[in-house]
């Protein structure tokens, strides 16, 4: 019952700061309806796509970057409430946090989550612009992306866990997101297929293939066509898993008192 009433205790925190700060959700949904909106309309004639799983016939290039923008927003907000993490930390709320007398684990799992589902609500209001805008696609994949949507988010949250985790201050860790975040939106099949990467350049398909975020969004390309990509979702479990042991290892407070005394 500790274990619940602290995991409650730190989702209601962050719903509160979610409807404090209406600005960040607009804030969320604009880059991906730009995107959507703007851009995708200028590369539909320029970028042609090939009939590839999950999609069984020909496609525009708006409903193919749809999954790419959803984890747009995951990473985004992922980044977002690792930098909360370090203005926490900063003002002592967070330290506060991690003395209660629970797992740490748990305590960053409970943060993790509440991140996360911030970042469910978002991506069902993009999915739901969209929707009207006439990007429909299959009931049961609305169904199935939540999971995905669920699993990609934690990923995604859990590398900013460990960024923050390592970044001490606060304008450090936003000149650290720059190079995180583009590098790994860019570098995937978020825009772009992955056949089309091997056209420019093989290697560059391969440095997309070892990027975390591929595997995200593929899962979720595949979410949301009811179908489970078996290999997307074994690499963003092991990434999750990975991220997470470098967090809990970064708040380790055993190592930070070894480093002092070192």
């Amino acid at each position: 019952m500790t274990w619940l009433v602290a995991l409650r205790a730190i989702l209601h925190r962050e719903a509160l700061r979610f409807v404090s700060q209406r600005g960040r959700f607009v804030a969320a949904l604009v880059r991906p309806l730009v995107w959507l909106f703007v851009f995708a309309a200028g590369f539909r004639a320029a970028l042609g796509l090939s009939i590839t799983p999950p999609y069984q016939t020909y496609i525009t290039y708006e409903i193919y970057i749809v999954p790419g923008l959803c984890g747009m927003i995951l990473l985004f907000n992922g980044m977002q409430s690792a930098l909360s993490l370090v203005y926490d930390r900063e003002m002592g709320s967070m330290r506060l946090l991690l003395t209660a007398p629970l797992p740490r684990w748990w305590l960053l799992f409970a943060k993790l989550l509440a991140g996360t589902l911030v970042s469910l609500l978002q991506c069902a209001a993009f999915l739901a612009i969209a929707a009207v805008w006439g990007i429909t696609l299959p009931w049961q994949g609305y169904l199935l992306a939540i999971p995905a949507c669920l699993i990609a988010g934690l990923m995604l949250g859990a590398l900013g866990l460990m960024l923050s985790s390592v970044i001490r201050q606060l304008e450090n860790f936003a000149g650290v997101m720059n190079f995180v975040i583009f590098p790994m939106f860019f570098l995937s099949s978020a825009l772009y297929p992955l056949w089309k990467m091997a056209e420019a350049s093989p290697r560059l398909r391969d440095l997309c293939l070892l990027n975390p975020f591929t595997h995200a969004v593929e899962l979720i390309r595949f979410a949301l066509y009811g179908q489970i990509s078996l290999p997307a979702l074994g690499w963003t479990l092991l990434a999750l898993l990975i991220f997470a042991g470098v967090a809990l290892w970064g708040y380790d407070p055993a190592r930070g008192m070894q480093s002092r005394k070192g």
